[in-house]
């Protein structure tokens, strides 16, 4: 059996800094359930006293609301990306920190505009699932069973990693190039922050339409095309 091919320097280094700015996500970055609720009936007009009100919401309105959400976190991730792009490769690590800062919150705010709290181990590891699920990363919940949360999430942590870094590693290279790696930089960061919350996305909605579902009575409930096209606009 052939050997697997060594990892790229580049490929290295950009997984060591996912693991850390994801594993420093864990430990301090966490959206304020409550703040962000008064924010969704504030600025988004959604007529929930609680994240268990989604479910009475119209779904076409949860997803504009994630749409923005989305639109908002690329905005933030691309000027953070042009920022750092400036530095070329030197930058790689610290920018991975702050990408992943803004990744992590990003998913932890659609995870409750759909209706998924985080307060209870199980309900963080779901959360961490979701993230591996927009990685593209298939965690399977016999995992979970079998493992403590504080081994399980450092271990999903790792497979995410390991998966990104073989998804950009390519793009990245672009940064070798100074003149254009503030360009470069911003580019990446908007296709890396956007491409992981559509996922995201497609991985809360589905599971708040299973909840509706089981919430609702069989006749009660239309069926929902869920292969329909998210209104997603950058």
């Amino acid at each position: 059996m052939s050997q697997p091919a060594p990892k790229s320097w580049l490929r290295r280094r950009i997984e060591t800094g996912l693991v850390r700015g994801l594993t420093h996500a864990y430990d301090t970055v966490k959206v304020n359930p409550d703040k962000f609720l008064i924010q969704l009936r504030a600025a988004y007009d959604l007529p929930i006293a609680s994240f268990q009100g989604a479910y009475t919401v119209e779904l076409g309105d949860l997803d504009e609301v994630a749409a923005s959400v989305i639109r908002s976190s690329v905005k933030m991730a691309a000027v953070q990306g042009a920022g750092f792009g400036l530095g070329g490769l030197l930058t790689v690590v610290p920018d991975l920190g702050f990408l992943s800062a803004i990744t992590v919150r990003t998913i932890q705010k659609l995870s409750l505009i759909y209706g998924f709290e985080f307060n209870t181990d199980e309900e963080m590891a779901d959360l961490w699932i979701a993230a591996a699920s927009a990685a593209g990363v298939d965690i399977s919940r016999e995992l979970l069973e079998k493992e403590v949360i504080n081994r399980f999430i450092p271990r999903v942590i790792q497979r995410i990693a390991a998966q990104a870094s073989g998804e950009v590693v390519e793009k990245w290279a672009g940064r070798l190039i100074p003149v254009a790696s503030s360009l470069i930089g911003a580019g990446l960061n908007y296709y890396f922050v956007r491409t992981w919350a559509q996922r995201a996305t497609a991985h809360f909605r589905q599971r708040h339409l299973e909840v509706r579902r089981r919430m609702a009575p069989a006749d009660a409930f239309p069926l929902v095309e869920t292969s329909a096209k998210l209104p997603f606009k950058s």
